[in-house]
């Protein structure tokens, strides 16, 4: 199922810069470190994954899970940066 309205998708940067690909953030790091060893992405790279996230709103399927408190809707999409590949997940 696609996501309605998928053009009205907010991502806000500082969740990204804050807490998805800050290394110094007490929770967040595991993500950062995780998108670290498995894309080489880092905080320099908050736009790539930005507009990663937006297309993937656009294109992906969405599949109902769990709620929890940022939402139902999960999309998993295969990110691909510097000649690497991984499973995202979001909310």
């Amino acid at each position: 199922m696609k996501l309605p309205h998928p053009e009205s998708t907010i991502i806000d940067d500082h969740k990204l810069t804050g807490y998805s690909l800050n290394l110094n953030h007490a929770d967040g790091r595991h993500k950062a470190r995780v998108f670290k060893s498995a894309l080489n992405l880092d905080i320099d790279d908050v736009q790539f994954l930005k507009n990663a996230l937006l297309e993937a709103v656009k294109t992906c399927n969405a599949i109902p899970d769990k709620i929890n408190q940022y939402g139902q809707k999960i999309i998993d999409f295969p990110l691909n940066h510097q000649n690497k590949t991984a499973i995202i997940q979001s909310v």
